[in-house]
């Protein structure tokens, strides 16, 4: 959990395009701008050495492998345009590597949003957010999780969220904390709003959790 945020671990062959997103960025943009807001997606000097954290993908048919997403170190800016986005059109978890263009780098997190993509044919959106409250009480929760000793960004990772899939752990609940990634939770969904949906609820649990533990 001392690893360095924001640092792109996989394999990447990125084609820069600027012209290469045409999708309509508005709904996905919304909804970031919420997570933004709530500081789950963002950029502190105090939090994570400085660098940027949280990203948001979409997938662009239904289909289909290809994602767009958010792009690497964009944390810092409320609102995002369609050159802080790229689109991932392959990825092989297993190999370790993705196939990128645009006119950004897909985030640290592409390989894990690639799996989810891969292990669940009905996910259209995926969010992975910082969220110190959902994570301290992953547990008490029983939500799933991803080891310690996993990295985030990474095969192991990506192998990891496929046992999750396997064990059928997260049919139920489409949300999971990555206890080797400091206050790292993924959620994902039908659609954007579901996927937002899920994770506002278990974070609106966790406080509770310690609201009411600070009470007693």
């Amino acid at each position: 959990m001392n690893e360095r945020e924001g640092v792109i671990k996989y394999r990447l062959k990125h084609q820069a395009d600027d012209a290469a997103i045409t999708t309509d960025i508005s709904q996905i943009n919304a909804w970031r701008n919420v997570l933004f807001r709530l500081e789950l997606i963002g950029q502190s000097p105090e939090k994570y050495h400085g660098l940027g954290y949280g990203n948001i993908s979409q997938r662009l048919q239904q289909d289909r492998q290809a994602f767009l997403i958010s792009g690497t170190q964009t944390g810092h800016l409320p609102l995002l345009t369609t050159r802080h986005f790229a689109i991932v059109e392959k990825a092989l978890p297993k190999q370790n590597a993705l196939f990128s263009r645009g006119p950004s780098r897909p985030s640290s997190e592409a390989l894990t949003h690639a799996s989810i993509y891969l292990h669940a044919p009905k996910a259209q959106a995926v969010i992975h957010v910082h969220c110190p409250q959902i994570w301290r009480q992953t547990q008490a929760l029983q939500i799933p999780h991803t080891a310690a000793d996993v990295p985030y960004g990474s095969l192991e990772m990506a192998e990891a969220v496929e046992e999750l899939f396997a064990s059928g752990k997260l049919a139920s609940l489409p949300i999971f904390s990555m206890l080797g990634h400091e206050d790292g939770i993924v959620a994902f969904g039908d659609s954007l709003s579901t996927a937002a949906l899920t994770l506002l609820t278990q974070f609106a649990n966790a406080l509770a959790i310690e609201q009411a533990s600070q009470a007693g």
